[in-house]
């Protein structure tokens, strides 16, 4: 059994904050610089230029890449033999994203009730998903979400009759109502199959994986790679001002589901789709 104090969540977390909203993962820095290259339109690469310009200025002047610094999604897979101590796991989180937002002077969005939108002035409380994984190590992603692009996300309750082609139609209708809404060039999460909830889960994991990556299991794979090409002949391109820089990757997680049901969601983030990991 190993033993992790939780101030160590926090200390990561609040250093996690900072890093996601000011640098870009190394996958998504090649992925906009390759777009640069291969886009055709001269608006799209110039819009592609300007946000290469954004993200250098961001790095070296220490300034969030995007006003909008979103809210805290967190998850933490915590190994069976870990023994968290020192307090409350919740509170750790909250802790480190206070700390965070409020240290790195990241804009704080978060309202303490839906209805009401009083601003809670410290960017909590974080959305947290646990999973209890094998080992003795937590493995933390934090991935900062804005909401231009979490706003235009979709879940299709689709019939199993419906099968691949409809999944399909269902991304690129996600992707077609969001238009520049979401910032493009856009990645797109999906998660198909489990549950109504479920399916909403995995497309959200789906954007913390590297923008390069692909499906170990053939025929998703060859939808990720398919849907990626139609996206990108669909006209919408950088700053939706067109071109064919549309999204910069598509990437889809399944999971088994009912006889009955066939559930689909669409999580979309903007061009930055900001996540940090690190493992303790």
């Amino acid at each position: 059994m190993r033993t992790i104090q939780v101030t160590e969540i926090a200390n990561n977390i609040r250093d996690m904050c900072i890093e996601a909203n000011h640098f870009l993962t190394p996958d998504m820095e090649e992925a906009l610089a390759e777009a640069k290259k291969e886009e055709r339109s001269l608006l799209g690469r110039q819009v592609l230029r300007q946000l290469e310009e954004n993200l250098q200025i961001a790095g070296e002047d220490m300034i969030p890449i995007c006003q909008d610094t979103g809210m805290a999604v967190v998850f933490l897979e915590v190994g069976q033999e870990v023994h968290l101590e020192g307090g409350c796991v919740e509170d750790a989180v909250n802790e480190g994203v206070r700390r965070g937002y409020g240290e790195g002077f990241l804009r704080k969005s978060v309202v303490e009730d839906p209805l009401l939108r009083k601003n809670t002035k410290d960017n909590t409380p974080a959305v947290i998903h646990y999973t209890i994984v094998p080992g003795d190590r937590v493995k933390i992603t934090l991935a900062p979400k804005g909401f231009g692009s979490e706003n235009m996300s979709r879940i299709f309750m689709l019939k199993p009759a419906d099968g691949m082609e409809g999944v399909k139609n269902a991304i690129l209708t996600a992707v077609k109502d969001a238009g520049p809404n979401a910032c493009p060039p856009m990645v797109v999460g999906v998660g198909i199959g489990g549950t109504f909830e479920k399916c909403a889960l995995m497309a959200k994991q789906a954007l913390t994986r590297p923008v390069d990556s692909r499906s170990d299991i053939p025929y998703v794979k060859e939808m990720e790679e398919e849907l990626l090409e139609q996206i990108n002949h669909l006209g919408i391109g950088p700053g939706g001002l067109g071109g064919r820089t549309t999204a910069l990757g598509v990437n889809i997680n399944v999971y088994p589901t009912h006889i009955a049901g066939l559930p689909v969601a669409v999580n979309i983030c903007c061009h930055v789709n900001r996540h940090s990991v690190r493992v303790l």
